[in-house]
């Protein structure tokens, strides 16, 4: 039985642009034509015009080369821009899925989940219209100049195939040498990379507590790394090269000596040797170039591997049907979860029910499971085990684009994004300045609003890095509450509020029970629960109690029942210290 075969949207993408080489393939063949216009001049001025003494064809000659000139260079920058073009349609085709990709690996803790897969989209698009990859489309054009010599002279011929011969051998090996040193090259670098911006990221911290030269030392030693592996690489694509530029020059010269021999012995004309010598050198250019950017050859199928295994491991999810806006009926049945491709169960068996426009409470100790099971509920996470379900609907295959005006998630680390406050709450949608301003009020923001000159176009900076931790937290509660959602889940949303934010929270809660909206609370602070229904207990990933909160606040604060042994044996009461 055959295997079942993977789509691969890269090498669908590529296979796609077989249009754009083959319009490159035909230019390079007048190309390559092109390049024997200099040859045919040599040839023609030793034959005809010493001979002939002509100066009229000489310059007749001398016009016809010149144009063949301006028409090979017109002709290089029309096949670059072919191949420019086909970069572009891949970014285009490409650019959008690997985005998602890249967005799904970062919610499922992937180490994908990064830039460096749109580097690597970059790195292949730039290397369409290199010359390496258009070297690759005159290598079969080769031939002809090939054949060329072999109609000169077999001789000619079979030395400029053995040239070709040598010339392959030293890329093969090239490429044996070269690819672990670079692959690790490439490796160390992103790590680097990575460290550094996490480093960029808690410069603060790092500034408060001296740990610069700490830190800077450890960043040093994975630069150096990376630099040593790099120079190994570069040392042996260096030694190819030189090689390969030797070998290219050592047979025009030897092509040149072959076809003087072969004057000498009256089988070629007395320009064929200097005309040989040139062909000879055309044979193995392709290659030589190749050889030449052998880094960047590397470089750009390291890119394609890493770029390949992405895509074909997270394929994007197939569109169901649209389906019928969520009244915020919950429904959590059995869920067993953990964090995404980690075996450990973080939540062990959860059932609950919330009813639409109904509110629950969420607490428990630290590392209960509280903000996992946060993650399911707005289906960022998948379950092990077990369903999230909205209206009856699993949470976590419903299409977010179409579900996501219907949800307002408050995360626990609060996340914001380059741009205005408006553009924030809005969810970086066309911002309805009513509803932004009913959001702020909610939830007590619109006195900061007042304050600011430019209101709610003011610029907060990269991770709202111009504002402070409470005006963070308030400006997600009100992107959260943002056109009122059926379905609202806030982890800790109080973490950074003072006594007025909790104010403003707690009435925030209520317009939107009010309104309709099934508002889900993870909390530590208390304080909230005059403004929810019910309260669910988890501690070591279970529901310990579960029912309204009059009901749960009893169970936790009355006494454990009395063993009957304790009951027999009473403890000493303790004397009293003096």
């Amino acid at each position: 039985m055959k295997g079942v075969k993977v789509k691969s949207p890269l090498r669908d993408a590529l296979s796609s642009l077989s249009p754009f080489v083959w319009r490159t393939f035909y230019f390079s063949i007048v190309v390559n034509i092109l390049v024997l216009a200099p040859s045919a001049y040599m040839m023609e001025v030793y034959d005809r015009v010493v001979n002939s003494r002509s100066h009229n064809t000489l310059l007749m000659l001398t016009l016809l080369v010149v144009g063949c000139y301006m028409l090979l260079e017109a002709l290089e920058w029309v096949r670059r821009q072919i191949m420019h073009n086909a970069g572009l349609e891949l970014d285009k085709q490409l650019r959008k899925s690997v985005f998602e990709t890249i967005f799904t690996a970062r919610l499922l803790n992937l180490p994908a989940g990064g830039a460096q897969a749109l580097r690597d989209l970059k790195a292949i698009r730039e290397f369409l219209p290199s010359q390496a990859l258009l070297a690759a489309v005159d290598t079969p054009l080769a031939l002809l100049i090939l054949i060329i010599l072999f109609l000169m002279s077999p001789s000619l011929g079979w030395f400029a195939v053995a040239g070709a011969v040598v010339q392959f051998g030293i890329g093969f090996f090239n490429e044996r040498r070269i690819r672990e040193p670079l692959l690790a090259a490439n490796k160390s670098s992103m790590a680097a990379q990575t460290y550094a911006d996490g480093v960029i990221r808690n410069a603060q911290v790092i500034e408060s507590m001296g740990m610069l030269s700490h830190i800077h030392k450890r960043w040093m030693e994975r630069q150096h790394e990376f630099l040593v592996q790099q120079a190994e690489a570069s040392d042996h694509a260096g030694t190819n090269s030189a090689l390969s530029k030797l070998v290219q020059s050592l047979l025009s010269s030897l092509l040149l000596g072959m076809g003087c021999w072969l004057t000498l012995k009256g089988e070629i004309g007395g320009s064929g040797m200097i005309v040989a010598s040139i062909l000879g050198g055309r044979v193995i250019a392709p290659l030589v170039q190749i050889i030449g950017n052998w880094r960047q050859v590397e470089s750009v199928l390291d890119a394609y591997n890493r770029l390949e295994a992405l895509l074909r491991e997270l394929p994007l999810p197939v569109k169901g049907m649209p389906l019928p806006p969520p009244t915020g009926a919950l429904s959590v049945e059995g869920v067993i979860a953990g964090a995404p491709r980690n075996p450990v169960q973080i939540l062990k068996g959860v059932t609950f029910r919330v009813a639409a426009s109904g509110s629950l409470a969420i607490v428990g100790p630290s590392a209960s499971g509280k903000t996992t099971l946060a993650r399911l509920l707005v289906g960022i996470w998948p379950a092990m085990q077990g369903k999230v379900r909205l209206d009856g609907n699993d949470v976590y295959l419903w299409d977010k684009e179409e579900l996501g005006r219907y949800v307002g998630y408050l995360p626990q680390n609060v996340e914001l994004f380059e741009g205005t406050i408006a553009e924030n709450i809005a969810r970086f949608g066309v911002p309805d300045a009513d509803k932004v301003s009913a959001a702020c009020k909610m939830v007590g923001l619109d006195a900061l609003i007042t304050q600011l000159p430019k209101g709610y176009e003011t610029q907060i900076g990269d991770d709202g890095a111009a504002l402070s931790g409470g005006e963070r937290q308030r400006v997600a509660l009100a992107r959260a509450v943002y056109d009122m959602p059926k379905f609202v889940v806030l982890d800790e949303p109080n973490a950074s509020l003072d006594e007025a934010g909790d104010i403003a929270l707690l009435n925030a809660v209520k317009l939107l029970r009010a309104n309709g909206s099934t508002v889900i609370v993870i909390t530590h602070r208390l304080n909230i629960l005059g403004a929810i229904e019910h309260m669910l207990v988890l501690v070591d990933g279970q529901v310990q109690r579960f029912g309204t909160c009059k009901e749960v606040m009893d169970a936790l604060q009355s006494p454990p029942p009395v063993q009957p042994s304790q009951a027999q044996n009473p403890a000493p009461k303790p004397k009293p210290q003096a």
